[in-house]
């Protein structure tokens, strides 16, 4: 199966509680996009029309391989209404607040799904009718996980240890794999030069020419860098320097990845069968047929988001999140961060199952791009922080095994 072959085969719309009014302090406007992420985007509009980036408030950041639709608001009457072959952002009047996660109601997906056999077509089709009748976890996605460097793990998990340096050292020298190669090139002679700030700071001024004016997450480097070759362990002074935005980023990619591994090892421990996908941050655990009970209890269990007031809901999870937390070397009680303050970690709860709606599922069709192939479209609605793609994981997976 192939996902994303076109940006046209995922298209996600947008729904919020926001409408347009002929007055307000922010203007509205509905930014559509394909190859490009939000804040990059963003940041290149910004960069163009003059007004500064932190004028720009949006709910949520999409996928830059796909067809997407979301609502930003710029605190400015400047219309910066543009146009180009990949993105097009249109005034549609004015509001009297900034756009916000809290104003997003979920989004609308319509996906086509490429170069099934027939075999894999019915065992999809088998698979929607489980998820229909079960849902499926709400896992965070890999997406949530770009900041997680796969040798050295995760900026969050370094701060909450107090290993400044080691924070550091992934901020400036990990690189992702949708970055540009300019940017690739420049942390590789960071991670050769490690340490030796004045170097670094070369680097990181030359590297800096070569990349594109606001792109996003390179903008403290070179005042951290300044800091460290004038004040050599400075290292909490630097970290303090990282823009809000991205420490909220390392924040949630780690609180994300506690919160999959507790609901992993709770459907792990059920008795059900299930099968596995593999993750960047970790393996997708996915349930077969649950017994009443198990839904009754899936469907009603919501779990917060780690944090140092964080409360499970019974005393299974709250076992698991406890042994996880000590498998990584965590008190709780570090999630309470003195020394640095630009972010935080919030115990939102979460859903540990979700059930789409408007949900349907068309009949298998010839696959135009693959010959001799099929595919299948579908459609639904998922609420706010649930990933499309998890459902698509599902909808894709092989037998469950029996435990």
């Amino acid at each position: 199966m192939k996902v994303k072959s076109i940006p046209e085969d995922f298209v996600v719309v947008e729904i919020v509680d926001i409408g347009a009014e002929s007055s307000g302090r922010y203007g509205l406007y509905l930014l559509e996009k394909k190859g490009w992420n939000t804040v990059d985007l963003l940041r290149r509009i910004s960069a163009g029309s003059g007004v500064p980036y932190s004028r720009f408030s949006y709910g949520g950041r999409k996928d830059r391989h796909a067809h997407t639709l979301q609502y930003v608001t710029v605190a400015s009457s400047r219309d910066l209404t543009m146009e180009a072959p990949d993105y097009r952002f249109r005034r549609l009047g004015f509001t009297g607040r900034p756009m916000g996660p809290d104003l997003i109601r979920g989004n609308r997906f319509q996906v086509v799904l490429r170069s099934f056999d027939a075999e894999e077509a019915v065992r999809f089709l088998k698979n929607a009718a489980e998820v229909e009748r079960g849902g499926f976890p709400n896992y965070f996605d890999d997406q949530r996980f770009g900041s997680m460097d796969p040798e050295r793990g995760f900026i969050a998990e370094r701060i909450l240890k107090g290993q400044w340096r080691g924070a550091l050292e992934i901020y400036l020298t990990s690189s992702r794999r949708e970055d540009p190669p300019a940017v690739r090139g420049l942390k590789s002679r960071m991670r050769e030069t490690w340490g030796d700030w004045p170097a670094m700071l070369d680097a990181a001024r030359e590297g800096a020419q070569g990349i594109q004016a606001g792109h996003a997450g390179h903008g403290a480097e070179l005042p951290i860098l300044r800091l460290l070759a004038a004040e050599p362990r400075g290292y909490v002074r630097a970290l303090q320097m990282i823009p809000a935005e991205e420490m909220s980023l390392f924040f949630a990619a780690y609180q994300a990845y506690l919160w999959n591994e507790v609901l992993r090892r709770l459907l792990a421990g059920l008795g059900v069968s299930f099968t596995s996908h593999p993750g960047d941050a970790g393996p997708y655990l996915f349930f077969g047929t649950l017994t009443v009970s198990h839904l009754e209890y899936l469907r009603a269990l919501e779990m917060p988001l780690p944090a140092a007031r964080a409360e499970f809901p019974d005393q299974t999870t709250a076992a698991l999140y406890a042994q996880v937390l000590d498998e990584r070397g965590i008190h709780p009680g570090r999630f309470n961060l003195r020394k640095l303050r630009q972010a935080f970690f919030k115990p939102t709860p979460r859903k540990a199952v979700v059930f789409p709606s408007e949900f349907a599922v068309g009949q298998p069709e010839p696959d135009e791009l693959n010959p001799g192939r099929l595919r299948l479209g579908a459609t639904f609605l998922l609420p706010r922080g649930s990933y499309g793609t998890m459902l698509i994981k599902r909808l894709s997976a092989q037998p469950a095994s029996i435990r």
